[in-house]
């Protein structure tokens, strides 16, 4: 990051819990800073194409996996597997049996159907949530994990030094380290497209707008809106993950429309963020360095008598 856009040193510390009404000013940016952005991924429209992840490893330069990484997996056409140091874009393929519609001219994702019902796809492009309350950067011992003006968060490759505090703070699994060097990276949300007035280049090579960006604020609007619709079409088991100020990560910086469970999609269904905690620990262990501290003291002063 440039000095220009730096947080001011002002005193200002990240809030651990709860809604947060301005993440950058939270974080020490001037008031001046631009309105916080971020992903809806609506995974209705998700035709499981992999624009989004080609177009991510060819814009930030992601290494090109080892031999026989891309093999495959056994999980139906998901040959990415999971997110990673190096695939910071995954689109999960899950394969259902479901209950046979009575209209066939319905609009579904069905594929087959069999007497034992139907079969349809639900595709999702999973990413770093850029979570308003970020564990991975408060546990962040370096300073390497940083807030960006636009309210993202981003790992700095040459401040890391790989102590993996990060990887295991993340409630989602996001963050990985790589093999070669030890270090830790994730998605960015295109920081140098943004900085440059350009929409990441995930969202921008999506050809059904599956992933949209823009203004966190509005995005909730138009999600709010697209969940109505999509329930009323025949799906009230759909629902918004991440997009609500008031769940244990204080609302997600990239969020998505779900026609099933979180657990489906293979995200956890309740996420907290790990460091909520954390104030209330450091009491305790203040309480019982000084009650260890007051034992010394008697039992040395007893011994003197």
């Amino acid at each position: 990051m440039t000095s220009d856009s730096m947080p001011v040193a002002d005193g200002a510390r990240n809030s651990l819990y709860g809604p947060l009404a301005d993440v950058a000013a939270d974080a020490g940016y001037p008031g001046s800073h631009p309105e916080r952005v971020g992903f809806f991924t609506d995974t209705s429209v998700c035709i499981g194409c992999k624009a989004c992840e080609v177009a991510c490893k060819e814009w930030n330069g992601l290494p090109d996996p080892e031999a026989g990484a891309l093999a495959l997996t056994g999980m139906s056409y998901d040959n990415t597997g999971a997110l990673g140091s190096n695939s910071w874009r995954h689109v999960a393929f899950i394969e259902q049996t479901v209950p046979s519609r009575a209209d066939p001219g319905e609009p579904e994702l069905i594929s087959a159907v069999a007497d034992g019902g139907a079969t349809r796809w639900l595709m999702a492009s999973d990413v770093c949530k850029h979570c308003t309350h970020a564990a991975c950067l408060d546990v962040c011992p370096t300073g390497a994990l940083v807030r960006t003006e636009f309210g993202t968060v981003i790992v700095q490759p040459d401040v890391c030094n790989g102590c993996a505090y990060c990887v295991s703070a993340c409630p989602f699994g996001v963050i990985d380290r790589r093999d070669d060097d030890g270090r830790a990276w994730k998605c960015t949300m295109c920081y140098d497209r943004l900085r440059g007035g350009l929409e990441p280049a995930c969202a921008k090579a999506c050809p059904t707008d599956s992933i949209q960006f823009g203004p966190l604020a509005e995005l909730r609007e138009i999600a709010s809106v697209r969940l109505a619709d999509v329930q009323a079409s025949g799906h009230p088991e759909a629902r918004l993950y991440g997009a609500d100020p008031d769940d244990g990560i204080g609302g997600a910086g990239a969020f998505f429309l779900l026609l099933d469970a979180p657990e489906v999609y293979g995200l956890p269904p309740d996420p907290v963020v790990t460091t909520k905690d954390l104030p209330a620990m450091w009491r305790w262990a203040g309480t019982a360095a000084a009650v260890l501290a007051a034992g010394v003291a008697v039992a040395f002063a007893g011994r003197r008598r």
